[in-house]
């Protein structure tokens, strides 16, 4: 496969970002306006943050924004006689907390709202990518988790409604390719964190932070041998870039493939910001993946892709974030 060749500048170019008050969006979205682009984003704030909109329209001139809910609709009048080169497909809620809350919102947005992106790709001739996720692997018997790996689902479990309908987006962006010639790039996002997160996102990263500030116990699940590989999140902007302008489709598992387990973590946060707390250990919740780490030779086969900002570091900026948030 070849290797792929990053444009230096983006001027001219219009990037549509859906769920662009998100955390990852949110930066995604500032990258491309860094180079030049005009973005376009929407959220409904479902989950988003109005102050990460307001931030990129204080900004950047270059940034439009608008707050409708994309399973019901997009901007189409305003669209009508503009030209878009990529969509980034990033509105999905991604947090443990969300899957108990709105599920239905979820599988919604990854099907309804995926299908009006696609069709959107479509009529613009624009190239389009999926952010799936490496939930789509469940709780993997393999690792590290290679893309051609089918996964170990629970298809009714408490995390069924983000697991499954990341699953059916994926078939949908590959279906709109294989029938209507749609440029499609899919990748599957592993373990982000970094400044811009909810502080009450429900994922380890803000929860350990925020309960280390307040001089609370940390709470670990299960015994914290489980592991995750966390990327920081320009890291992982990186890697959506390069494959957004690779030359294939994917499947592209991107990230972070420094393991760490979740009890590591913990004491990290403790002691870079000289914490009291302590840590407790509560039950694992049912079907709560004991293993992940992404196996990066196929982005890597494509790009000089590698991670920049190491664990230590990047759990320093995020804590600085949060600490400026109390």
């Amino acid at each position: 496969m070849k290797k792929v060749v990053l444009p230096k500048d983006l001027n001219g170019k219009t990037i549509f970002v859906a769920g662009a008050a998100g955390f990852v969006p949110g930066h995604l979205s500032e990258f491309y306006l860094k180079l030049g682009a005009k973005v376009i984003g929407v959220d409904n704030f479902i989950t988003g943050s109005r102050s990460n909109a307001e931030y990129l329209l204080k900004e950047y001139r270059n940034f439009k924004f608008y707050e409708m809910d994309i399973i019901h609709e997009l901007p189409l009048a305003d669209l009508k006689n503009e030209k878009i080169d990529y969509i980034f497909s990033l509105a999905s809620p991604a947090s443990p907390i969300d899957f108990a809350k709105i599920p239905i919102e979820i599988m919604r947005v990854n099907s309804e709202g995926t299908l009006r992106l696609l069709e959107l790709a479509r009529e613009k001739g624009a190239r389009f990518l999926e952010a799936s996720t490496s939930e789509v692997y469940g709780d993997p018997q393999i690792h590290p988790q290679v893309e051609d790996y089918v996964g170990h689902v629970q298809i009714n479990g408490p995390r069924s409604c983000y697991d499954e309908s990341k699953r059916f987006a994926e078939a949908m962006t590959s279906s709109f390719r294989t029938k209507y010639a749609v440029d499609t790039r899919i990748v599957r996002i592993f373990n982000t964190y970094g400044p811009r997160m909810r502080a009450n996102d429900g994922r380890v990263v803000p929860n350990f932070i925020n309960q280390a500030l307040r001089g609370e116990d940390l709470t670990v699940y299960g015994d914290g041998q489980q592991t995750r590989s966390f990327c920081y999140v320009t890291d992982l902007v990186t890697a959506i870039h390069n494959v957004m302008f690779s030359y294939g489709p994917g499947p592209f598992n991107i990230g972070n493939p420094d393991e760490k387990t979740i009890l590591e973590t913990a004491e990290l946060i403790i002691k870079i910001l000289n914490s009291k707390s302590k840590i407790v250990f509560k039950e694992l919740p049912k079907d709560d993946p004991v293993r992940r780490r992404p196996c990066l030779a196929k982005l890597q086969s494509i790009s000089d892709y590698r991670p920049q900002v190491d664990f230590e570091e990047g759990m320093i900026k995020t804590a600085e974030y949060f600490k400026s948030l109390a």
